[in-house]
């Protein structure tokens, strides 16, 4: 298999002595192209921790990850930087929208960012299959929390990344706009045959995976095919 993402012995720790906190300890497996992947856990398990670190987001106590064969915490901020936004496509809880740029400007963010002009073609095409059409002029206010969480699948596409990483991209969505937010990763997931690792609290998010990951106390504790 086309392996994509390797995590070696993952740990971070968090504070000093009595205030000592090991958020992750000694984590490690791999994602192969293309694959569903679940990530669940209580509150506070350390899931969140691992997202960020898969994300290049936050940088480990100890181990590695290794994402399309490059080891990202060998990077330098700059280059870190650079690497996640042209390999690493995020989606959050809280959507993370600019509030004065309207649909189309947030989803081409990224390509900015990149001093790259969106491809337009894509760009309509990613539009097109998020539901925006009639909607590329509005602001984030002027639109409901599932129209604001699809632009923010559209930003994480944008750039044709390997790899989304979604956080919670449910949580804060009705049951209707949540299994549409699933559905659409799903098919961006297959169509642009991206790897998609989804940190969700929600069962039915996870049933729909490839395979679940379950963490508790900093540690997998299980690591199932569906």
């Amino acid at each position: 298999m086309d392996e994509i993402l390797k995590v070696e012995s993952l740990s971070k720790t968090y504070g000093k002595g009595e205030n000592k906190v090991e958020a992750l300890k000694n984590v490690s497996f791999t994602i192969n192209r293309g694959e569903f992947v679940a990530i669940i856990g209580a509150s506070g398990s350390g899931k969140s921790t691992l997202l960020h670190m898969l994300g290049g987001l936050d940088r480990p106590t100890s181990g590695k990850v290794y994402i399309e064969n490059e080891d990202i915490y060998k990077l330098n901020e700059e280059k870190l930087a650079i690497f996640r936004r042209r390999n690493i496509g995020f989606v959050f809880q809280f959507f993370n929208l600019i509030p004065v740029l309207n649909v189309e400007e947030n989803i081409s963010l990224p390509s900015l960012l990149d001093r790259e002009k969106a491809d337009k073609g894509y760009l309509d095409e990613v539009i097109s299959m998020l539901g925006l059409k009639e909607r590329v002029t509005h602001l984030p206010s002027e639109l409901s929390g599932g129209q604001q969480q699809r632009v923010s699948i559209g930003r994480a596409l944008i750039n044709k990344p390997a790899l989304i990483l979604a956080d919670e991209p449910t949580g804060n969505l009705d049951s209707k706009n949540s299994k549409e937010v699933i559905e659409l990763l799903k098919l961006s997931s297959k169509k642009y045959n991206q790897t998609l690792i989804i940190i969700t609290h929600d069962i039915n998010v996870a049933e729909q995976a490839d395979r679940v990951i379950t963490i508790f106390d900093g540690e997998i504790k299980s690591d199932k095919s569906i």
